[in-house]
């Protein structure tokens, strides 16, 4: 028993902190904010948490997301060729289960690996599809984005004119986003140059560079300095290229743009044939390549070390689901044999049942009839009801008759001279106020509709009898023209009358008056 008990509680607690899409998608926050703070160890064992889960879960888009961001992760370390295998993978997993906003981001992804590693044709290519999915979506800013990548590439490529199309695409879809759009000033000074417009390339790169302070805009502005120390360098300006090429110096952090920095020093310096100068820049490229060099090593070392660590982590996911599974199978033999045991509990106390059971069939049985004498007396009473309603109407059209017959006579000159028949009239008006006959009705109405009458005056001691009497009729569903009939009063006044009953009753709308007196 304890053997069980302690199962149970660890399949509770295996379906308590089962893993679900909102919790990947915190997770998968979780792994980028990591990455972005340089923890590749601890984002990559996030991530491949949520790959594995989504994975065995077929939760696409959290695996493509896992997967892309595993990708960048290898990426920021360098290991270019782990990135692409990641990057892929999303890229095929897109393609069969998601939509096309997912594979133009892996794309795009792609297409930046192939620049980095100078495979620019390869990187046209995967941008250039990038931006074709981004046109057939509408989506101007990866529409911009993936514009200003072409157009980047482009120059590389000496494709100007093409490069041109792109970066002006570009500025005109991200012209809300300045910081973004600074981006293709950059290329297209660099295209301006390239196009041998040295003038009009030096003044956009000049109106460029206050605008690249930002330490995100670094290599930007290395780049534009270094652009204008080439054009310095070409107009013979021999001095200004070296100050532009120095203040690039002062910003260049990275080995990697210092080293820039250095070859472009050694070019002016062998320009104006400086030689001592320029050996010691180039000396200082050497230094800053094996150091580079040293870097990048490092960084290799330690891609590999996390991909160790990765690759340790999935094993030990996978023993932790096989042991789960063994819990698993090892829970439901246990709970096979208590299903076992309380199956022959019920199988002894099954006369028990048994009996309770026709006791449920005799009081289901015996509720039956009570319903059906219910129903039977109910009906008894609607159509009594209906009988009261018929003498109702029938009086009212006797009324009807009356009042018009009366209304004949009134109107004849003849009859205003006669004694006899204004006696006549006068006794047929009297037929029309007869409460004899409204006495006989209530008693009727009181032996059908037991206590409404009672329970009426009970709640409403200020109605008077003519109310009661009004309140009786619309109890019975008859029609305002028919009261109104029955009472010998305009259509009109019979309203009123409904209403000013509402008012005594503490109704705010006289149309609920009949509800309320169903309820009664």
């Amino acid at each position: 028993m304890k053997v069980f008990i302690q199962v149970l509680i660890f399949f509770v607690s295996t379906l308590m902190f089962s893993q679900n899409i909102e919790t990947l998608d915190t997770l998968i926050v979780k792994g980028i904010k990591a990455r972005d703070n340089k923890d590749y160890t601890l984002s990559l064992e996030i991530l491949t948490k949520v790959r594995t889960v989504a994975e065995d879960n077929k939760w696409h888009k959290q695996q493509f997301l896992a997967l892309n961001n595993i990708g960048a992760n290898y990426y920021s370390m360098l290991d270019y060729g782990e990135a692409l295998d990641n990057y892929l993978e999303a890229y095929t997993l897109a393609l069969k289960f998601l939509d096309e906003s997912e594979e133009m981001i892996v794309l795009n992804n792609i297409a930046i690996l192939y620049s980095k590693e100078g495979d620019l044709i390869k990187a046209e290519e995967y941008f250039y599809k990038a931006y074709t999915l981004a046109l057939n979506h509408e989506d101007d800013i990866k529409i911009g984005l993936y514009a200003l990548n072409l157009g980047i590439v482009a120059n590389e490529l000496d494709k100007l004119d093409l490069a041109i199309n792109y970066l002006e695409d570009s500025k005109i879809r991200l012209k809300n986003h300045t910081e973004i759009t600074v981006l293709s000033d950059v290329a297209l000074a660099e295209n301006k140059y390239k196009q041998n417009d040295l003038n009009e390339a030096k003044k956009l790169a000049l109106m460029l560079l206050p605008n690249l302070e930002s330490s995100a805009l670094t290599e930007e502005k290395i780049s534009t300095l270094l652009l204008l120390s080439n054009i310095s360098k070409r107009n013979g300006k021999v001095t200004d290229a070296i100050s532009y090429a120095k203040q690039a110096l002062k910003v260049a952090e990275n080995p990697e743009f210092k080293i820039k920095v250095y070859n472009q020093l050694a070019d002016v310096y062998f320009t104006q044939g400086l030689v001592d100068k320029a050996l010691i820049s180039k000396d200082s490229v050497i230094a800053l390549t094996k150091a580079s060099s040293k870097i990048q090593n490092g960084r290799f070392y330690q891609a590999n070390k996390v991909k160790f660590e990765v690759a340790n982590y999935r094993k030990e996911l996978q023993q932790n689901k096989l042991q789960q599974a063994s819990e698993r199978t090892r829970f439901y033999t246990l709970l096979s044999v208590c299903a076992l045991v309380i199956l022959l509990i019920s199988w002894a106390l099954r006369n028990s049942f048994i009996k309770n059971r026709q006791r449920l069939v005799l009081h289901k049985k015996t509720k039956e009839i009570i319903e059906l004498e219910q129903e039977k007396y109910k009906t008894e009473i609607e159509i009594r009801n209906q009988k009261l309603a018929a003498k109702a109407l029938q009086i009212s059209s006797r009324n009807k008759l009356l009042k018009d017959v009366i209304a004949s006579l009134s109107n004849q000159t003849e009859v205003s001279k006669n004694v006899f028949l204004l006696k006549k009239i006068k006794e047929l008006n009297s037929l029309l106020n007869n409460e004899k006959e409204w006495n006989s009705f209530l008693k009727h109405f009181e032996e059908v509709n037991h206590n409404f009458i009672h329970q009426l005056k009970k709640r409403h001691p200020e109605l008077t009898a003519n109310d009661i009497r009004y309140v009786s009729y619309l109890y019975m569903d008859l029609t305002n023209k028919e009261i109104s009939s029955l009472f010998n009063i305009t259509a009109v006044a019979s309203r009123k009358r409904k209403e000013r009953i509402s008012i005594k009753m503490g109704l705010s709308d006289s149309s609920s008056l009949y509800s309320y007196l169903s309820s009664v």
